[in-house]
C-alpha cells in the first residue's frame, strides 16, 4: 500500500494529480552515480503516473540502470501546493503513441499543432514511463498565502 502523508486525504491528493497540467518533475540516478532531473508531461491514473518520452532519450538509460525515483508535481503560481514522492519506475514500449497521444490531448488540447504531429511522427519511436508510487507527500500553503 502505498504511504499517504500531508495535509490532503487519498481522494483530495488523486484530484489534484488528475487536475494538474503542471509537469511532473522527476529525479533520478545516472548510471555513474550522480543525480538527474527532468520535467514530463504525466497523467495520474490508477494511483500511478504515466509519462512519455522518446525512446533515445537518455533518462530511458538511465530508468534502465536504477528505476527508483523521486517526482513532485506542484503549482507554479500562488498558492503553492502539490505533491511529492517516490517509487519504481518501468519503461515500456508504446509502439500506439496511446499514452504519447493522451497526455498530448491533457497538455496541448488536441493533435492539430506542429509540436503535436512531430511528436506523433511515425518515424519517432516513444515509450511509456510507469511510475508507481511508494510514498506521496501532499502539502498546500494557500491559508499562508
Amino acid at each position: 500500500m502505498v504511504s499517504v502523508t500531508g495535509v490532503w486525504s487519498r481522494e483530495d491528493l488523486a484530484a489534484f494529480l488528475e487536475a494538474q497540467t503542471a509537469p511532473l518533475r522527476l529525479g533520478c540516478r545516472r548510471p555513474r552515480g550522480d543525480l538527474w532531473m527532468l520535467s514530463l508531461w504525466y497523467r495520474y491514473q490508477n494511483g500511478a503516473f504515466e509519462c512519455a518520452t522518446a525512446a533515445d532519450a537518455d533518462v530511458v538509460s538511465y530508468l534502465d540502470h536504477d528505476p527508483d525515483v523521486s517526482f513532485e508535481v506542484s503549482t507554479n503560481d500562488p498558492p503553492y501546493r502539490g505533491v511529492r514522492g517516490n517509487g519504481t519506475s518501468t519503461v515500456t514500449t508504446d509502439e500506439e503513441k496511446a499514452v504519447l497521444r493522451a497526455l498530448i490531448e491533457r497538455y496541448l488540447g488536441g493533435t492539430d499543432s506542429d509540436l503535436a504531429q512531430r511528436l506523433l511522427a511515425p518515424s519517432r519511436e516513444e515509450v511509456c514511463i510507469r511510475i508507481e508510487p511508494d510514498r506521496l507527500h501532499s502539502w498546500d500553503y494557500s491559508e499562508r498565502m
